[in-house]
């Protein structure tokens, strides 16, 4: 293994703690890291949706045990994802495309990252069931086009629109992220795709930061330098992706 092999192994439980503690699985960061250090493109889809099953699935359980998910809101949002995200994962987009539109989605993370506000219980609003079904579809749809799970994208969405409070949307965006995962993998494998060897190392790695970003995350987790570490290695890998 080289230096470089060993930094990129390094950061991904850095990016599954962190992540995991907001309830995502962290598909725009391992992309981001598979971006920087030159993956292959045919690879980097794949990996971060099965990494995502593993990290959102624990993110899921830690929020849903300390009482924070809402089912009626997930279920609007999953039943227009779901087979989206599998239609999705079935395409296969030119590699120049592809790097453009995932750039584009790491700095629309590294905005969510940044600029986020607590929605309190006041502010509750009714969610519109045909406006949340359309959400989902499109939030789906790129889902498996790219390689995410959604959540990066929905989260921001229901707090704008104040349809849930902020770990409320974590656990709604975990169950949500873990879903649109699995669709999109099987539409993956449907077209022929396969996992890579070094897609088992990676889920360990996930695993161990994912265990415990998601455990302090549920609970009392703020941490605020970790978030602008991350924003700079998105910020690195979305230059790269849109300019190179």
């Amino acid at each position: 293994m080289t230096g470089e092999s060993y930094l990129f192994y390094t950061l991904i439980p850095l990016v599954a703690f962190f992540y995991a503690s907001v309830g995502h699985g962290g598909a725009s960061g391992y992309l981001a890291l598979m971006a920087l250090f030159s993956f292959p493109n045919d690879m980097m889809k794949q990996t971060a949706l099965l990494l995502n099953l593993f990290v959102a699935g624990i993110a899921f359980f830690q929020y849903y045990k300390a009482g924070h998910f809402n089912k009626r809101l997930f279920l609007f949002f999953a039943l227009g994802s779901v087979p989206a995200s599998f239609l999705g994962g079935l395409w296969s987009l030119d590699p120049w495309l592809y790097k453009k539109i995932l750039g584009f989605i790491l700095f629309f993370a590294i905005a969510r990252m940044l600029f986020k506000k607590e929605t309190t219980d006041r502010h509750i609003k009714k969610i519109p069931v045909v406006v949340a079904l359309l959400i989902g579809i499109v939030i789906g749809f790129f889902s498996g086009l790219i390689g995410i799970g959604g959540g990066i994208i929905l989260t921001p969405v229901i707090l704008l629109f104040h349809w849930g409070k902020m770990k409320e949307a974590a656990a709604v965006s975990a169950l949500f992220i873990w879903v649109n995962s699995a669709s999109g993998l099987l539409g993956q494998f449907s077209s022929g795709v396969t996992l890579s060897a070094n897609s088992f190392i990676l889920v360990i790695l996930a695993l161990v930061g994912g265990l415990l970003g998601s455990f302090l995350g549920s609970q009392r987790l703020n941490n605020r330098r970790l978030e602008y570490f991350l924003a700079l290695v998105l910020t690195s890998a979305g230059i790269k992706l849109i300019l190179f």
